[in-house]
């Protein structure tokens, strides 16, 4: 079996998604950084942003050589949230036109959560809002020890609605009334215990060893199967445990068997040297 990580990279890069407002590096071995690069307004949401991080979700998505994907604010900040002129514009329009803008961020996030390679956030600095509703989106986060968090919309007399879908999985019901009720900042320790984050470092330095470790993991790990265990986390979350689920879940790993990763894992195992994939 070839090592899928080749030329889908040259691709992802030389793409049209390469914009000033959000950047996509990827390195060889297929591990992409997209980086939110609006550092002079601590990497606040605007229509510009949002529309040139969908692209970039879009174009990962079709990346086959990419198998791990962080996401990051520059110059210290992970994202405020909205931007003051973006928001100011808003008060002006009609409500269609806002629930179009709305649907823009909704389709953002969702091309995030459903990219089919794990997603790491790497929060430093204010996760604010819609930036909190990112690190949600990811399916983990790590932040920070000086990194603060809030969803401080119902100070402005709105509510969070288009990120709740993720945050509400993250954190809970319970807790995301609290947070979502009282607009309150908590910190990165706090956002460990509800959830919404994964591990806290002391400070930015502590990515680089999280992105080895987690770069070393996904490398020994099938592609494929990957993309399908999200997607099984996905389908089966909250479903009773009947005899449909029953099936459907004996159907994919009957299915994960036959296929060619499925195959050359049991292979490498019993032969005693690494799969394709990891090569």
């Amino acid at each position: 079996m070839t090592n899928p990580i080749a030329d889908p990279l040259v691709e992802v890069l030389d793409s049209d998604t390469q914009s000033d407002l959000v950047l996509l590096e990827a390195t060889p071995d297929g591990i992409a950084t997209v980086t939110i690069n609006r550092a002079d307004k601590r990497n606040a949401f605007n229509a510009e942003v949002i529309a040139a991080l969908h692209e970039t979700f879009v174009t990962l998505s079709d990346a086959d050589g990419v198998r791990l994907v962080f996401l990051t604010g520059a110059g210290g900040a992970f994202s405020a949230g909205a931007d003051l002129e973006w928001m100011k514009a808003a008060v002006e329009w009609t409500e269609s036109e806002n629930r179009e803008d709305a649907m823009a961020l909704a389709v953002m996030l969702k091309a995030l959560h459903d990219l089919p390679q794990l997603t790491v956030a790497l929060v430093d600095g204010p996760a604010f809002g819609g930036g909190a509703g990112l690190a949600a989106a990811c399916d983990m986060a790590v932040a920070t020890e000086r990194s603060t968090f809030a969803f401080s919309e119902v100070k402005l007399g709105l509510t969070p609605a288009t990120i709740s879908p993720y945050v509400i999985r993250a954190i809970g019901a319970r807790n995301a009334k609290r947070l979502f009720a009282t607009g309150q900042l908590f910190t990165a320790a706090e956002a460990l215990g509800f959830g919404l984050v994964s591990q806290v470092v002391a400070d930015a330095a502590g990515f680089e060893t999280i992105r080895a470790e987690l770069t070393a993991a996904i490398k020994a790990c099938a592609p494929g199967a990957v993309a399908d265990a999200k997607s099984l986390v996905n389908d089966i979350e909250g479903a009773e445990i009947d005899r449909g689920v029953m099936d459907e879940t004996a159907k994919r790993i009957a299915a994960r068997r036959v296929s060619d990763e499925g195959r050359e894992g049991v292979l490498a195992f019993l032969e005693k040297r690494k799969p394709g994939w990891a090569e």
